[in-house]
């Protein structure tokens, strides 16, 4: 009877233990998985960075750059859509080669100067 009621609560607890396992604890979808999350320290610094335009989306207010190594910040080298405001838009084209400073915030990126190289 005893070996009954320890393998019963056995059994129980291993069930417990697999619905806790359930898929919707997996990672939410972002639209850049690949860039590393930003550390708390990091959220409002300005960095700079040099990379080549390869989108400008008037609609979305934002300019896409690759762009190299951004040490300030810890990121690799990749291609990310920057928040830009009219001005800035409008002054660039895509495939122009430029260094760019950027501040960086949890609500997102965004690029404060733009000189073409």
């Amino acid at each position: 009877m005893r070996s009954a009621t320890l393998m019963t609560m056995l059994a129980a607890t291993l069930v417990l233990a697999a619905c806790d396992a359930s898929e919707e604890t997996g990672t939410m979808p972002m639209a850049s998985e690949d860039m590393p999350m930003m550390q708390s320290g990091e959220a409002g610094r300005t960095a700079s960075a040099e990379g080549t335009i390869t989108a400008i989306d008037a609609d979305a207010g934002t300019i896409t750059v690759d762009h190299g190594a951004v040490p300030a910040v810890d990121w690799p080298a990749m291609t990310m859509a920057f928040e830009a405001g009219e001005a800035l838009r409008g002054e660039l084209a895509v495939g122009d080669a430029v260094t760019f400073e950027f501040r960086t915030s949890n609500a997102g990126n965004e690029i404060i100067s733009v000189t073409e190289r």
